[in-house]
């Protein structure tokens, strides 16, 4: 099957005092680039979350939002540092009798000075947090690899009908090329007979000069490697992977093909179908450029 490298996937995993909220979307990119925004104590998991990935994702660029949350009532405590606080208590008393002040310290004043009292998080269950966020991840990512591969079947179809009609441009070519030689001798012997009046016609220099002029316009090689690159891409297309940066390969080599029919051309006809030929082939290129 053909996969887009546009999706997006979103899953909602909500077990026991953690629920866990993942949203991913993904671009077209040369490679895989992953980038991922998540809560600070789940940076833990991030090595491992783009191993999970891997296991659906081969290319694109794709933006993963991650958000957490622990229902718990014990997830934090109040951590009181006496040894500090007898410090503090220490010196404000020093304070006092070196500056006759009055020792009105109270409780409620030094519980305010820094880090007498902090709030502290209780240890987490990491193997437990991590089978709530694999859980996430791969419903995201079965979702998100779901709207790839109908995207993918979307392109393949468009993809197979622009290839379709690529081969009837072909064709057109491939048929009206050998009857340019027959129009070219009888328009040379004619031009021929025009300035030579009654004059007898070398046919051994007029078969040399058609036979140069065959040389300078046959597209044949083209045509047929033309042909290939189409059959190859429809079969890639139809048998699927990961094929997108071998057909993007392939288009550049059609293209080249399209270019040299075009500078051969000495034939109206077969130039404007070169051209649409080219025009076909940009498009595409441009599709591939979408396919994992």
């Amino acid at each position: 099957m053909i996969k887009s490298m546009t999706g997006f996937g979103r899953c909602e995993i909500e077990e026991g005092n953690r629920k866990v909220t993942i949203e991913m979307k993904s671009v077209n990119h040369r490679y895989l680039d992953v980038n991922i925004k998540m809560p600070k104590k789940l940076s833990f998991f991030e090595s491992s979350i783009r191993n999970e990935l891997k296991n659906y994702v081969q290319r694109g660029k794709i933006d993963i939002f991650i958000s957490y949350e622990d229902f718990s009532e014990n997830t934090v405590s109040i951590k009181y540092n006496k040894e500090l606080a007898a410090e503090y208590l220490k010196y404000l008393r020093d304070m006092s009798e070196e500056f006759d002040l009055d020792d009105d310290i109270r409780v409620s004043t030094l519980s305010r000075y820094p880090e007498v009292f902090s709030m502290e998080e209780q240890m987490v269950d990491e193997e437990e947090i991590w089978k709530v966020l694999a859980k996430a991840i791969d419903g995201a990512a079965e979702s998100f690899v779901e709207t790839r591969i109908k995207e993918g079947q979307n392109l393949a179809d468009d993809l197979i009908a622009k290839l379709d009609g690529m081969l009837e441009h072909v064709a057109f070519i491939e048929e009206r090329s050998p009857q340019l030689m027959d129009e070219y001798r009888k328009k040379l012997e004619e031009r021929v007979k025009e300035l030579l009046g009654d004059a007898s016609v070398d046919e051994s220099r007029l078969l040399t000069e058609v036979t140069i002029f065959a040389d300078k316009v046959c597209v044949d090689e083209e045509i047929v490697r033309l042909k290939s690159h189409i059959e190859t891409t429809k079969q890639a297309l139809i048998a699927g992977g990961s094929i997108g940066r071998k057909l993007d390969f392939i288009a550049q080599e059609m293209n080249r093909e399209a270019n040299t029919i075009l500078s051969k051309a000495n034939d109206l006809e077969i130039s404007n179908r070169g051209i649409e030929l080219k025009t076909e082939i940009e498009k595409v290129r441009e599709q591939i450029q979408n396919i994992e």
